[in-house]
């Protein structure tokens, strides 16, 4: 049997996969653990690996989990590494997130204030039900602001340049927080948002199982 790795958003857990199905697979929940003081995504990604036991895991990651699924890729043979809703590179980034990383702009915006659901974070990270606006208050809730404010520098000012061949991409076409035109897509969701894990299940179950095959 072989083993999956799940690497969930940015300050999220394994709630946001709890409608993907990988029949056959054992599956590891890779859990976020706490950063060092300006600690690089190169050396966050080498303690996570500490999780991993399998030779050749396969990778899936959710948006900041995608990133973090590239960087220990560059650490260890993979099987295949798929990311959703996510972003290969710095030039996949939108310029206005580049832009706010390069002024550090981002570091004026208190982490607390990130953490308080509204009528706006419903709408940019596409929760449109009541029990996707729930979990997306308590995913913000329970995220560390310390965490949270690492995670956004290093976002901003990701500078990836290596791209595997057995990275697949998946990305909605209504994805708000990482836009679709800016990416350059493998497989795209109709309608998929940056919640898609839960609202678009079914779509990602049967791309998922055609690439497991």
């Amino acid at each position: 049997m072989k083993t999956i790795y799940l690497f969930s958003g940015l300050g999220a857990d394994e709630r946001v996969f709890k409608y993907l199905k990988f029949p056959g697979h054992h599956i590891v929940h890779i859990k976020w653990i706490t950063a060092l003081r300006n600690e690089p995504l190169a050396a966050y990604a080498k303690r996570l690996l500490e999780q991993v036991s399998t030779e050749h895991p396969i990778l899936i990651g959710l948006s900041f989990g995608g990133i973090m699924a590239i960087e220990v890729s560059k650490l260890i043979p993979t099987e295949k590494v798929i990311i959703i809703a996510s972003v290969k590179n710095r030039n996949e980034l939108p310029f206005y997130y580049r832009l706010a990383g390069w002024v550090s702009l981002h570091k004026l915006v208190p982490a607390g204030l990130l953490k308080y659901p509204n009528r706006i974070s419903s709408w940019f990270f596409g929760a449109g039900s009541t029990e996707e606006k729930l979990m997306l208050a308590a995913i913000l809730k329970d995220t560390d602001p310390v965490f949270l404010k690492w995670a956004i520098d290093k976002i901003v000012n990701w500078d990836n340049r290596i791209i595997y061949d057995n990275l697949v991409h998946i990305h909605g076409s209504a994805d708000k927080v990482l836009p679709l035109k800016f990416v350059t897509a493998d497989i795209t969701i109709n309608n998929g948002n940056h919640l898609m894990t839960l609202n678009k299940a079914e779509d990602l179950n049967r791309v998922i199982a055609e690439l497991l095959r």
